[in-house]
């Protein structure tokens, strides 16, 4: 016969206390016993008191220590070392928010730590960038580092979020594939079980393929670009935020998707980053209801260039962003028309011209320029997006142009012949996108772990 006695359950002894965060300190009753984890940013000693200043996910907290016994112990607890304080609440006008912990009690969490290359209390970073990006582990705890890649985290958000309203699908496709597809002499090679294998320079072809399955979709991952750089700009391996959607008219309507999109990053921002970007002294760019749009030759004209140039210089784009500020009041520039020998096989020349286009006006020349556009953001190339093609004939034609093997494309070419809507998207460098938001000189401060001509470690 069964029990109907309650079932006994062993409690814990002990009750940790509910930890508190540095952000929420102020907002916990002055007078109660709170507790804090986190690592010690600080320690400054005085005759008398001792101030150890804690770091956590949240922000700084100050801790008051007057017992002399327990100031004996902290000076056993260097910097970076992890800690759990508990103590009592005080109003304080002069510490973080306004709170601090006094009467506290340090229990280490880890052995002491090892001093960092640079002191991470101070406001600056002292060391340069090589010993930055050597010791990454280290020195992306200091707080104007890290927040660059919070910034870059919330924009990784808002582009889900945006895309998301807009019923876009997440996917996830191959970093490993079997064909170089977009430029053979910019991809890095592997052995895959004996065979050569390419790391992806993006998912373009799958992302289009994945437009007939779901009409729209999106994907937030690292691409791999063995082009010889040693620039401030230019970095092998980088995260892409891609879109690809379905039943576009043009290229416009993939235009107007990609600025609600950098809308929402921006918003996203303001929302879960605020602090990291007041710390770096962001100004957020204001995002027009529409990127002012010009075209390819006559961003040309505009600049001075020769009408026979395939695409922008570094030079251009700044020009351009400039004129794009005096003239729209824009950080943002959209140049649409780009020369078709300058873009990949499957991207969409421009339609006919109108009956009343100009006599010797570049663009009325069928088949030179593609229904596709750079975004500049200021100063410097951002996106690139545009139609793609979509009905099998042109594909078969593109093939012949260029001397491809349909063989080669054989799995993305399928998706084509059993229907493919009109459709197009876009492409944004995130690093490239925080790097230009925080000011930096170099996109590996805008980066966790860069990879580039020299540096695979750490």
């Amino acid at each position: 016969m069964h029990s109907h006695e309650p079932i006994q359950t062993h409690r814990p002894t002990r009750t940790p206390s509910a930890r508190v965060l540095a952000r929420d300190l102020p907002d916990t009753p002055a007078g109660a016993t709170a507790t804090l984890s986190g690592w010690v940013h600080r320690r400054r000693v005085l005759a008398s008191v001792t101030f150890v200043v804690l770091r956590d996910r949240s922000g700084l907290a100050q801790v008051v220590v007057k017992d002399p016994t327990t100031i004996e112990a902290v000076q056993a607890l260097p910097e970076e070392t992890v800690v759990e304080v508990t103590g009592t609440v005080r109003a304080n006008p002069s510490a973080p928010g306004g709170t601090e912990l006094s009467d506290p009690t340090f229990t280490a969490l880890t052995e002491p730590a090892l001093a960092p290359p640079a002191p991470l209390w101070r406001p600056t970073f002292e060391a340069g960038l090589p010993t930055r990006l050597d010791h990454a582990a280290v020195t992306l705890r200091h707080p104007r580092h890290r927040a660059a890649w919070q910034i870059a985290s919330a924009s990784m958000r808002g582009f889900r979020s945006a895309l998301g309203a807009l019923e876009f699908t997440e996917i996830a496709t191959p970093k490993l594939v079997g064909t170089a597809t977009e430029s053979g002499a910019t991809v890095f090679t592997v052995d895959y079980f004996g065979r050569t294998a390419y790391l992806a320079q993006s998912p373009q072809l799958y992302k289009q393929m994945l437009v007939g399955v779901f009409e729209r979709v999106f994907e937030v991952g690292p691409v791999f670009r063995a082009e010889p750089h040693d620039t401030v700009r230019h970095l092998a391996q980088y995260t892409s935020l891609d879109a690809e959607m379905g039943f576009i008219r043009d290229h416009r309507d993939v235009l107007a998707v990609l600025r609600t999109t950098i809308a929402g990053m921006v918003a996203a921002i303001e929302r879960d980053a605020a602090d990291a970007a007041a710390l770096l002294g962001v100004a957020l760019p204001r995002v027009p209801e529409e990127f002012p749009v010009i075209h390819f030759s006559d961003a040309l004209a505009l600049v001075g260039a020769d009408p026979d140039e395939p695409d922008l210089s570094p030079a251009h784009e700044r020009a351009l962003s400039e004129w794009a500020r005096t003239i729209h009041d824009s950080d943002f520039l959209a140049v649409e028309g780009y020369p078709m020998v300058k873009r990949p096989f499957y991207t969409a020349p421009q339609g006919a011209p109108p009956p009343e286009c100009p006599p010797n006006d570049p663009r009325c020349e069928v088949g030179r320029y593609s229904n596709s556009f750079d975004l500049l953001f200021r100063g410097l190339e951002l996106t690139t997006g545009g139609q793609r093609l979509h009905r099998p004939s042109d594909y078969a034609a593109a093939m012949a142009r260029t001397g491809t093997d349909p063989a080669v494309l054989a799995g993305y070419l399928e998706a084509f012949a059993h229907g493919m809507p009109p459709h197009g998207g876009f492409a944004i460098g995130l690093e490239r996108w925080v790097a230009r938001l925080v000011g930096a000189e170099n996109i590996r401060e805008a980066t966790l772990f860069p990879r580039d001509l020299a540096r695979l470690a750490p």
